[in-house]
């Protein structure tokens, strides 16, 4: 008898789990649809997916909100997520307390492919509006544009940080810096092949040039080009993030995920399996990753000790 209940049970939570262990440190979570863009709400993750965004914790699906057309990567800012819809060329403020959308701005969109990224930072929303090289900046408290700022033509992918607003066109091969007290570019560097997606932080500002395959170290001061590392033959579609004193990189061929020593450059680790494209978040708790191909979530715990 004891045996059968010890049965019944393990039968029990093995069809009530959210989740399954994959790989030592990996817990993997199935997730219908097209799981991809990520931003981190405390301990849980926010996704882009077809036709909505949704709140999801290692436990499961917390919340969603409808929005049709939401892509490319997210914000969190003044108690709201952030998000574009490709579709209506918009941005939408949603309510992460009551899960609902509570102001859409018509901004343009530079890239409605999905390809791009809203940012926040220095008080304000920022989000690439229109493809010949605009930057609309949104003031939270009003939900409206207050500039457009020029930038280079094809200018799709931002970050924030040290001060500065980064924009990276991968059609003139640049990243700028912009000012945000004069809302102008301060500085133009030239980089690699299909510069994509960015991110600042660990002394640097590191993009990812897709059709060279590296990760390129811009100095945040100067804005040259510091050094560069060779992860694979292209880093197409992939993700950037830092944290924790290194720099984690989605990669699509390969590996999950690339962990980066920010001062020597070195690769630390290639984790995980080869499973398609997707986003990345870095957490000090642990790391998500999305794989939209094979409709799943993933944590990664203990950042501290990959790559070690």
């Amino acid at each position: 008898m004891k045996n059968q209940w010890a049965v019944l049970a393990l039968l029990c939570s093995l069809a009530f789990a959210p989740a399954v262990a994959a790989a030592p440190g990996e817990t993997v979570i199935e997730v219908p649809g097209n799981a991809d863009f990520l931003a981190i709400d405390g301990k849980t993750v926010w996704a882009t997916n077809r036709g909505r965004v949704e709140r999801w914790s290692k436990a499961g699906k917390l919340a969603e909100v409808l929005l049709d057309g939401a892509c490319g990567a997210m914000t969190i800012s003044n108690g709201a997520l952030w998000v574009a819809d490709c579709k209506a060329k918009t941005v939408n403020r949603i309510d992460i307390r009551a899960n609902r959308i509570v102001a859409v701005i018509p901004t343009g969109l530079a890239c409605s492919d999905g390809e791009m990224n809203l940012v926040s930072g220095s008080g304000s929303i920022w989000v690439a509006s229109d493809r010949s090289g605009v930057i609309a900046r949104i003031d939270p408290a009003t939900n409206r544009v207050t500039a457009s700022i020029k930038v280079e033509p094809g200018t799709c992918y931002l970050a924030f940080g040290e001060g500065a607003l980064w924009a990276v066109s991968a059609q003139s091969q640049t990243i700028q810096k912009i000012d945000p007290k004069s809302n102008s570019a301060i500085l133009t560097t030239k980089l690699g092949k299909s510069p994509g997606f960015l991110a600042v932080g660990e002394g640097g500002v590191w993009v990812q040039e897709q059709g060279d395959g590296t990760v390129a170290r811009i100095d945040p001061a100067s804005g040259a080009v510091t050094g560069r590392v060779k992860v694979g033959e292209t880093l197409q579609w992939g993700d950037i993030d830092t944290g924790g004193g290194k720099v984690w990189l989605r990669t699509t061929a390969g590996q999950s995920f690339v962990v980066l020593d920010p001062k020597s450059l070195a690769i630390l680790a290639r984790v995980g399996k080869p499973v398609g494209s997707g986003a990345l978040r870095y957490t000090p708790g642990g790391i998500w990753t999305s794989a939209h191909d094979v409709h799943t979530l993933s944590w990664w715990e203990y950042p501290a000790a990959i790559g070690k």
